[in-house]
């Protein structure tokens, strides 16, 4: 009896030096699996209950579990005080000097391409237009042929389209969009497609790969070459300022008959002739034209009951110009330096 009662009163000498001397918390959890787990000093005693006295094993069983309430009580002691001590440190580690500056939160911008698209948008459809998309991946069909665009023609050659088979490729113009729409009959049509096109282009300040265009087309009875030109001169107007002229050169597109690419005058010379425009006076801004007769067969609609005029333009080109920018490549950068400046 005296040798049982003497080693619970080592085991709990040793177990309140341990806990005493414990740093942390680990160390107060391997402290109380050595002592109270299933393998611990204290349970093993409770598993030599078997070697004593039945008369005297209520007394023995009423010493183990005095000393496991003891050790169990002090532990707790102790691990609140750790707590605590942890607390205090980590508050005074995570403490807010308010008298610092506040960090600044870095946020992005409105990219140049966005801005122009924007605009442009709102000018259209402040004229009745409607904003439509169509897939980026393309068919031949709808990219050439449909638009008067046949198979041997250069526009198809491989250098410079992306195809993925012979009759899927990357759209390389939004066009495909118009000719999409006029299929579906709805008329009259007054819309405009932007969207992200692909050419086989080396990269440099005024090409890429990858760039925007925005193609317009009206579909509808009665309409001229006149109703062309004043679209566009309105839309040059609304874009560059009140005081922009517009300029029609003859030109070819298969897409329409007859074509032309329209200049606008320069809006920092007004005209008259600096590095801007090249010494010209004009900029050139966009391609148009009445649409070909026989892209309005092949899309369903009679050329002689109806008409209508295309144009396009590309959105990078609007936004270089507007924005003075000398190099396409400092769109693609993400720079938030130069982004931030528009």
């Amino acid at each position: 009896m005296s040798g049982i009662e003497e080693k619970l009163r080592q085991i709990e000498e040793e177990a309140s030096k341990a806990i005493n001397s414990a740093e942390g918390m680990e160390r107060l959890k391997e402290i109380r699996v050595s002592v109270l787990g299933k393998k611990g000093s204290l349970t093993s005693v409770l598993k030599s209950m078997k070697d004593v006295a039945p008369e005297d094993r209520p007394k023995v069983g009423k010493w183990v579990n005095d000393a496991r309430e003891r050790i169990e009580t002090y532990m707790d002691e102790t691990r609140a005080r750790l707590e605590g001590a942890m607390l205090l440190s980590q508050l005074e580690s995570e403490a807010i000097d308010v008298t610092l500056p506040a960090k600044k939160q870095k946020i992005g911008h409105v990219h140049p391409n966005t801005i122009a698209l924007d605009e442009v948008e709102r000018i259209f459809i402040g004229m009745g237009y409607e904003v439509i998309e169509g897939p980026e991946i393309e068919y031949d069909d709808y990219n050439f042929t449909k638009l008067n665009i046949p198979p041997n023609h250069p526009a198809k050659d491989e250098q410079d389209t992306f195809y993925i088979t012979d009759e899927i490729l990357l759209r390389t113009q939004t066009s495909p969009v118009q000719a999409r729409i006029m299929e579906k009959g709805k008329l009259p049509i007054r819309m405009i497609a932007p969207g992200r096109v692909f050419r086989s282009d080396e990269v440099d300040a005024t090409h890429s790969p990858s760039f925007h265009q925005i193609e317009g087309l009206v579909i509808d009875k009665g309409i001229t070459f006149a109703d062309l030109k004043g679209t566009l001169e309105v839309f040059a107007k609304e874009l560059f300022g009140e005081e922009t002229r517009t300029k029609f050169r003859p030109h070819h597109f298969p897409f329409t008959e007859p074509s032309a690419e329209m200049d606008v005058s320069c809006f920092k010379c007004g005209g008259k002739g600096c590095r801007f425009c090249k010494g010209e006076g004009w900029i050139e801004i966009l391609g148009c034209g009445m649409v070909h007769p026989h892209v309005l067969e092949m899309c369903g609609l009679d050329p002689e009951e109806y008409g209508g005029f295309a144009f396009g333009v590309g959105l990078e080109r609007i936004a270089l110009l507007k924005y003075e920018i000398d190099d396409m490549r400092l769109l693609y950068d993400n720079d938030i330096r130069f982004l931030s400046q528009f």
